[in-house]
């Protein structure tokens, strides 16, 4: 899969030679689209450049969402881009973090449209059935997850489910919420019932029945979250036990597991182990990551007389590990994480979870380890919440989730557990992985939490959190291309 996933579908369309170009091209015409297929690996190609886009996904949820949590304290050094999204400024409608992440699940979405189409008129030329099942099923589950991906940073989008030229987007109004959902749903339980439970050779990394039934869990979650007043991603909507089901699906399933590390799930010669239930494929050279060197200071690597090549780019900016953070970590010693996931000998700490310097590339943006999007604690640890929430269980069910995760971690067991032990928890257990944010804005806790973080801390340079900043602004970019087409969000000027 890491040889193939990032054959994009523009490059393929066009007719260029090399499979290693990440997409970054402005949609292809369908009349160009549908002269490409001839044949079964036209669609095998095309299918793997719906998945290339998923490659901006570690950036979207370190930048967007890591950073707009109480993970980090963040000292910028000047004008950065990124300053707005930690400080909770209104001024960020012209931030690149936030058009890039408009545009890289938009070109998703297209991609995955263009190529449902093309099933659908030419999807004959695949005479194994099963493969053609498949393939749409792949592709289902992909925009599916790039729509979720808008609903959570947007809330309210363009709801398109065909390739559109540029003059009948223009026409195309955000939907509400509700309707995106629709799609959502409809698309994750197709994917649930035609995708296979596992891969083997060059296609282990797609996405599986088991994938979809775990993201679709969590969007039941997210649907069933707080609502604040705003056109977000919570909806009140009480779907708990519908998680439920699907958490319970994938454990019975017995096809994944806790590894006994903690540092064996993100160890460079062990993806794609049993914990991993999707992720985001990179290989180095060819599509190396840039993730890793995202959040550590150019300074951590030439103290080590590494080429601050390796750094991100963001000068002498400090990318801490929040206080209370650190001291949550440090309730108990012997909690492993800690060490793992924070780099606690340089003098600001950082988050360093996927660095191994030994196996870095030819520079920052070369690290060929996967990301990680949905892993087996993660399903124990969202099951415990869906029963906290209201999902059939019990308290003693809760407890064993929790303290499964709690024991691989080298804590001792708890028991009683309450929702903000087990948001801590998630904590400590996803530190890097972009969940924080999210997990905040679901619970209802977002704003209170966060402005409790900001005082307890000390933090000067952070705005008071208000509701309408738990989704971010439609980019300028975009509110000017067709002037009144969309409202911006409110409380971003």
């Amino acid at each position: 899969m890491k040889k193939t996933i990032y054959i994009a579908i523009s490059a393929v369309l066009v007719g260029l030679t090399s499979c290693e170009n990440q997409l970054d091209q402005k949609p292809v015409s369908s009349t160009t689209a549908e002269s490409f297929y001839s044949n079964t690996n036209d669609f095998t190609q095309a299918v793997n450049g719906v998945y290339s886009k998923l490659t901006s996904y570690p950036s979207q949820v370190l930048w967007l969402g890591e950073m707009r949590s109480d993970n980090l304290n963040v000292l910028h050094d000047g004008n950065r881009d990124w300053q707005g999204i930690n400080d909770f400024s209104p001024n960020i409608t012209t931030t690149g973090f936030i058009a890039n992440a408009w545009n890289d699940n938009f070109n998703g979405i297209f991609n995955a449209n263009s190529v449902l189409q093309a099933l659908e008129t030419k999807g004959s030329i695949i005479t194994d059935a099963a493969l053609r099942s498949r393939f749409t099923a792949e592709t289902r589950f992909l925009r599916a997850f790039y729509y979720f991906q808008l609903v959570r940073t947007f809330g309210k989008a363009p709801l398109i489910e065909k390739p559109l030229t540029a003059v009948e987007v223009e026409s195309v109004l955000r939907s509400a919420v509700a309707d995106i959902y629709k799609l959502i749903i409809a698309d994750l339980e197709f994917a649930i019932q035609n995708l296979p439970a596992s891969y083997t050779g060059a296609n282990i990394g797609r996405a599986t029945n088991n994938a979809a039934k775990g993201l679709l869990g969590l969007v039941y979650l997210t649907r069933s979250g707080t609502t604040y007043n705003i056109e977000g991603p919570g909806l009140n909507s009480n779907e708990y036990n519908k998680a439920l089901i699907l958490f319970n699906e994938v454990i019975a399933s017995k096809q994944y597991q806790l590894l006994p590390s903690y540092s064996s799930v993100f160890a460079y010669d062990n993806e794609n182990n049993k914990e991993v239930i999707f992720d985001v494929q990179f290989m180095s050279s060819s599509n190396g990551a840039g993730f890793p060197s995202h959040l550590a200071p150019v300074a951590f690597w030439t103290g080590q007389g590494i080429s601050n090549s390796y750094g991100n780019g963001y000068g002498s900016s400090n990318f801490n590990v929040s206080k209370e953070l650190k001291a949550s970590y440090l309730t108990n010693a012997a909690d492993v994480r800690n060490a793992f996931n924070i780099q606690l000998t340089y003098s600001q700490p950082f988050i360093k979870k996927y660095i191994d310097v030994a196996k870095r590339g030819t520079n920052g943006r070369d690290w060929s380890i996967n990301f990680i999007v949905l892993r087996y604690a993660d399903i124990l640890l969202l099951k415990a919440e869906a029963i906290l929430k209201g999902a059939q269980g019990t308290q003693t069910e809760v407890d064993a989730l929790v303290n499964q995760v709690r024991s691989r971690a080298g804590l001792p067991s708890i028991s009683n557990v309450t929702f903000d032990n087990l948001l801590e928890e998630r904590r400590k257990e996803f530190l890097g992985e972009g969940t924080r944010w999210n997990d905040l804005v679901r619970s209802g806790n977002a704003v209170t939490k966060m402005n409790s973080w900001i005082k307890n801390d000390g933090i000067l340079t952070i705005n008071a959190v208000t509701p309408d900043f738990l989704i971010y602004p439609v980019p300028a970019t975009e509110i000017g291309t067709k002037i009144g087409l969309y409202q911006q969000n409110p409380g971003y000027n």
